[in-house]
């Protein structure tokens, strides 16, 4: 009798990346050695979110399975326009632009006091998020110093970030993650290159 294959433990998605539409990018990881998909639910969607700091996850948590398949869909055309800005080639918009269209800006005056600009004024709250995050993923699109936009160095990693760095000498995802692994990883080079 075969022993059934448990699939690994996947980690909760990282938010480590400097910028809102990396971290939607780095919700898909490499897990040993394939790629994983870290959001499985509206649920983990709703609270990447929140973790994120676009909305509640209380609001935008559904259970249909809508969320998700928003939210991977705007990954997906996030991801694709990322990989053409980097290569420096044309791609079509129109997926990220559905998302944006969505969203409209209205003057919003409640109460006593002085009206308040919504610039993603929608009747859902999950709306508003994505709205927010492809506004987010736009603006880095249109704005951002590719320069600074970057793919983790270890070879065994597949997240991205955006450097702020004072020095833009940034390496990897995380010194904690990653740049821990590779200087133990030197360090044993240097200590076998000196017992031999």
């Amino acid at each position: 009798m075969t022993n059934p294959v448990i699939p690994p433990q996947l980690p909760a998605p990282l938010i480590l990346a400097d910028h809102p539409a990396l971290d939607l990018l780095n919700t898909q990881m490499v897990v040993e050695g394939q790629r994983r998909d870290l959001l499985g639910t509206d649920a983990d969607a709703a609270l990447w979110l929140q973790q994120i700091g676009v909305g509640s996850a209380t609001d935008v948590a559904g259970g249909d399975g809508h969320l998700l398949a928003r939210l991977r869909k705007l990954r997906d055309s996030i991801e694709g326009l990322l990989a053409a800005r980097r290569e420096n080639r044309v791609a079509d918009p129109a997926a990220l632009n559905a998302f944006l269209l969505q969203a409209v800006p209205q003057l919003v005056w409640e109460g006593a006091g002085a009206p308040v600009l919504d610039r993603f004024r929608q009747g859902d709250a999950a709306s508003q998020c994505l709205s927010r995050l492809a506004y987010a993923a736009a603006e880095l699109l249109a704005e951002g110093d590719f320069n600074l936009v970057r793919k983790c160095e270890s070879p065994d990693c597949s997240l991205m970030f955006y450097d702020r760095t004072k020095s833009h000498k940034r390496r990897w995802c995380s010194m904690a993650l990653c740049g821990n692994r590779h200087k133990v990883a030197e360090f044993r080079k240097r200590r076998q290159g000196a017992v031999e």
